[in-house]
């Protein structure tokens, strides 16, 4: 089996060779994992034009379909970068109903080679097996940068300023602030009853996709205003031509070594940053001592300890950050840390299988919570609150929640929000927490 090379090159801005590459090579199967430059967010992952690639479509209930599991399964070695939609639950839990979308429910495609940026080193190495690829990479990237550094930066910061807007009032919304609130107060109802404990309710809009506006022209944007640590692009191929997922998630939903260790960070509890620093630090405080967002933080980190316990050593499974305060560019988040050893006999498969979909954007007792907001919901989530995973040459996996992410299928571009909703949450106040994750997005691209 080849090895896997490693070449240093000189550095250069992930913004500024995201655009090079797709001038050269297209834009049809690119990834771009990004990171914000903490160590969670230290390393940007880079790649075009994929070797291999896999799409399933559809419901488990759908004979034709290629279940997403059994593809993962049989993924070949190599460095694999894709999506896994939230209806992928439907393979697992067959018993439940599942809303189909219009999105491919898996895309995932190998490259090679690889670039890797470390941002705080500001270094940048190029990864592959196959030398022929390595050798037209390694001489593009010196061929087509440091001469005319200036240049290109000018030039790659006028393409962004000069594509098109979409304004705010072009988005037409799946549900208003009132609908919402009232769907709030039906789950509250099922809470009073003892149906579910907890419940993350979404919505969505959508508008047109400017003609001239690219997948990477949207990030571009939205990375301006909100980068971070688990964000990044995929542009599908093939059977999922037309399709990209956008994002400046936050959150990782799992993390699996080789060795067996097991990490999942779920988020629960929002507030908005404030330009004033008091009222920040208001903000940041009134979190903190929020009964309400530490119930509905600890639940998840129950359930996905459970999650955890179906795949992992008895006994391995430990809470080392329990509601720490996280602060982003647009809000301030309350995220727990849980970490496992996996059983020897189980994979990082098992492990995504055992926990999708995510506890974090689903609910208590899971699969009941998944059925309620199968009702109250209008529309399927697809990729929104799966995950782009990402599987390196050595085997790790490493994925986030998809959420503070648009959709994109053709001309159409889809965002989508929500909120945990416990027994003593206010509907008004969780509608204008779906509106301070939300409204960063829209008013990125304005």
């Amino acid at each position: 089996m080849k090895s896997t090379q490693r070449i240093r090159c000189e550095w250069e801005g992930p913004e500024l060779v995201a655009n090079k590459l797709i001038n050269e090579w297209g834009d049809a199967g690119f990834i771009w994992l990004d990171g914000d430059g903490s160590d969670i967010g230290r390393w940007v992952t880079l790649a075009v034009d994929p070797i291999e690639q896999f799409c399933s479509k559809g419901l488990g209930n759908s004979e034709k379909q290629n279940n997403p599991f059994k593809i993962l399964r049989e993924l070949p070695k190599g460095h694999w970068t894709g999506w896994l939609s939230y209806e992928a639950a439907s393979w697992t839990e067959p018993q439940n109903p599942w809303k189909t979308s219009c999105m491919a429910t898996l895309w995932i495609a190998s490259h090679d080679p690889i670039l890797k940026f470390d941002l705080q080193k500001k270094e940048l190495w190029l990864e592959g097996k196959d030398k022929k690829r390595l050798s037209i990479m390694e001489y593009f990237l010196k061929n087509n940068f440091h001469q005319k550094l200036c240049k290109c930066d000018n030039d790659a910061t006028t393409q962004i300023d000069r594509v098109n807007s979409i304004p705010l009032e072009s988005w037409k919304w799946n549900l208003t602030t009132q609908e919402y609130a009232k769907r709030v107060d039906a789950i509250k109802k099922l809470i009073a009853n003892g149906d579910i404990f907890q419940a993350n309710l979404t919505t969505s809009c959508q508008a047109l996709l400017p003609e001239f506006m690219s997948p990477i022209d949207v990030y571009s944007k939205l990375k301006r205003n909100s980068p971070a640590p688990f964000a990044g692009v995929i542009i599908g191929d093939q059977m999922a031509k037309g399709e990209a997922i956008i994002s400046t998630s936050p959150e990782r939903f799992l993390k699996a070594l080789p060795n067996g260790e097991v990490e999942t960070r779920p988020i629960k509890g929002t507030r908005p940053r404030d330009t004033d620093p008091e009222k920040d630090a208001d903000w940041a405080a009134d979190l903190i001592c929020s009964q309400k967002d530490h119930a509905e933080n600890i639940m998840i980190v129950d359930l996905l300890r459970n999650d955890l316990g179906k795949v992992c050593q008895p006994g391995s499974i430990k809470v080392p950050q329990l509601l720490g305060l996280e602060s982003y560019s647009q809000v301030h988040h309350l995220t727990s840390v849980i970490r496992g050893t996996l059983h020897v006999n189980k994979t990082w498969i098992d492990l995504l299988e055992a926990c999708w979909p995510g506890g974090s954007i689903t609910g208590a007792p899971k699969l009941r919570a998944c059925k309620r907001l199968y009702e109250l919901e209008p529309t399927a989530r697809g990729p929104y609150c799966g995950s782009i995973l990402n599987i390196n040459w050595d085997g790790v996996l490493d994925s986030n929640i998809l959420i503070r992410s648009f959709m994109i299928k053709e001309s159409s571009i889809t965002a989508h929000a929500g909120c945990g909703i416990v027994a003593d949450s206010d509907s008004k106040k969780e509608a204008e927490e779906m509106n301070w994750k939300l409204m960063p997005l829209l008013n990125a691209l304005t």
